[in-house]
C-alpha cells in the first residue's frame, strides 16, 4: 500500500451499539441526578422550614413578625452611630 489511511475500515454496527449505549447510560445518569438534587433541595427547604418553626415554638413571649428590636416605648441599650454628611456607608459586597 502507498501509506494513505484506508477507508474502507469503519467501526461498524458494534461501534454504533457501543456508543449508542454510552449515550443511554448518560442519559439514565443525568436524570437520576436532577431526581436525587430536586428531592435533596425539598428536604432542605423542609428542615429549614421545621427548625424556624421549631424556633417560633420555642419562644412564647415573642410575637410573629415582630423585630428583636425595642419598642416604641423603650429606649436602645446604645445608640446607633449618626453618619456625617448626611451620607450612610455601604457595606462592601
Amino acid at each position: 500500500m502507498n501509506g494513505a489511511p484506508s477507508t474502507l475500515v469503519s467501526p461498524g454496527l458494534w461501534g454504533f451499539f457501543a456508543f449508542f449505549l454510552l449515550g443511554l447510560a448518560l442519559y439514565l445518569l443525568m436524570r437520576n441526578m436532577n431526581a436525587r438534587m430536586r428531592r435533596m433541595s425539598y428536604r432542605s427547604e423542609e428542615l429549614a422550614r421545621e427548625a424556624e418553626q421549631e424556633r417560633a415554638a420555642s419562644r412564647p413571649d415573642s410575637e410573629p413578625g415582630r423585630a428583636n428590636g425595642p419598642t416604641s416605648g423603650e429606649s436602645p441599650e446604645t445608640e446607633p452611630p449618626q453618619a456625617s454628611g448626611g451620607q450612610t456607608e455601604e457595606p462592601n459586597r
